[in-house]
């Protein structure tokens, strides 16, 4: 009987009570296996920033970092959508122009029509929702594939633009609710009691899980592994919003120049509202499980078409939000918003930070992550006075580099039986 009773408890005990060095251990195994994650992304983040910091010091003045979390904004905005498309093993070639209509139809509601803000921003989301809607019912209930969808998209939204700008009008964005989001900053302390906010809200959740996990005899991070995140997002927060209260006029007297942007909290937001949704929502485990088989989700009972009409709706949603933020960082809407590099940028940050091309494997967190590297790209070689041609080559390369460590990665995970 007391046997018994050491052996039902064992187990739990030891789960309950992982060592630090066991946890590294399966990290690295997991990472030999194929799972390396976003691991290449800030490797090549590092990377890239000391290398610029060396070469251009001007890099890491606050200005600098205040430029370039506004800079790529909008690119992110759209990756996070991308995001979800790319999990089913699909593309989205009209995201960026999906972006220049619903920027269009803001600036035709809030400018030229005369309605308030709000009213511009509730038709520009609507439109991308329609858009996404439209490209995902073409996709999943005509069976067309998607690259044939969104290309025929990526010209025909292009034509609307146009239309819309009456063949190349450029309307001005004045609203100062509007220009605000892209180029205003928050007050000092806001951005101090937003990250403490962020803090105690990643603290709460990341002890709450252990604590569960460890009162059910689960397998569980070791607490200094838990504690450890905790403490290293606070300094990471910290950090930046220190660096972001710093003064970056260059005439106080004139104006002041400091805070951290409001674009960042919107993006926060959003990357913690789409991240609870995929991982811990069944509508995201169904979007894994459509990704990595969808025979084998369809006779799980998983609504197949419903899922990949939805991953497109949230895509142009988010192409949309990305469109008002790129409106109002230029303070205007012209034919070449949404166009340009904009989908090549959102399609490479989406996967140079660590979403795969096949399907099934991804985070929001990505998109983020891929964001600020092509960021720093395009950022770093402006300021050693490089030209767009040598910007686009260099971002051209590492995005092939990103892809090339996908499809290695998961021919070594389905070696490995880690697939």
């Amino acid at each position: 009987m007391s046997t018994t009773a050491v052996t039902q408890e064992g187990p739990a005990a030891v789960a309950a009570a992982p060592t630090v060095g066991n946890h590294v251990r399966d990290y690295w195994r997991r990472v030999r296996g194929g799972d390396i994650g976003a691991l290449p992304a800030v490797a090549g983040l590092l990377v890239l920033c000391t290398i610029f910091s060396i070469m251009r010091p001007s890099f890491l003045t606050a200005g600098n970092f205040a430029n370039l979390l506004t800079q790529g904004a909008a690119v992110t905005l759209i990756a996070m959508g991308l995001v979800f498309v790319l999990l089913l093993g699909e593309i989205d070639l009209s995201a960026g122009f999906a972006s220049g209509v619903c920027a269009a139809v803001l600036a035709n509601v809030v400018t030229v029509i005369g309605y308030p803000w709000y009213v511009a921003v509730l038709a520009a989301v609507l439109t991308g929702v329609v858009i996404g809607t439209a490209l995902g019912f073409l996709v999943a209930k005509i069976g067309i594939p998607s690259f044939v969808v969104t290309l025929a998209g990526f010209l025909a939204f292009q034509g609307v633009v146009l239309l819309l700008m009456e063949e190349g009008r450029n309307i001005s964005v004045r609203d100062p609710v509007l220009v605000a989001i892209a180029n205003n900053n928050l007050p000092p302390a806001l951005g101090w009691a937003l990250a403490a906010f962020a803090v105690a809200g990643f603290a709460a959740v990341q002890l709450l899980r252990y604590r569960k996990r460890a009162a059910r005899g689960l397998i569980n991070d070791p607490l200094t592994v838990v504690l450890g995140r905790i403490i290293m997002l606070a300094l990471v927060l910290g950090l930046a919003v220190y660096v972001l209260n710093l003064e970056r006029s260059r005439n106080v007297l004139i104006t002041s120049l400091k805070g951290v942007p409001i674009v960042v909290p919107i993006i926060a937001v959003l990357l913690v509202v789409w991240t609870f949704v995929l991982k811990r929502t069944s509508y995201g485990r169904h979007i894994y499980a459509v990704g990595g088989n969808k025979e084998a989700a369809r006779r799980a009972g998983i609504n197949v078409d419903r899922i990949r009409i939805s991953v497109f709706v949230i895509c142009s949603t988010m192409a949309a939000i990305g469109g008002i933020v790129a409106a109002s960082r230029a303070n205007s809407v012209d034919p070449n918003t949404g166009g340009s590099n904009v989908l090549l940028y959102a399609v490479g940050a989406a996967v140079i930070g660590g979403t795969s091309l096949f399907g099934g494997k991804g985070r929001v967190l990505d998109a983020v992550l891929g964001g600020a590297v092509v960021a720093v790209i395009a950022n770093g070689m402006g300021l050693m006075g490089y030209s767009s041609g040598v910007k686009y080559v260099v971002t051209g390369v590492v995005l092939l580099l990103a892809a090339s460590v996908d499809a290695l990665s998961r021919r070594r995970a389905s070696a490995t039986g880690n697939r």
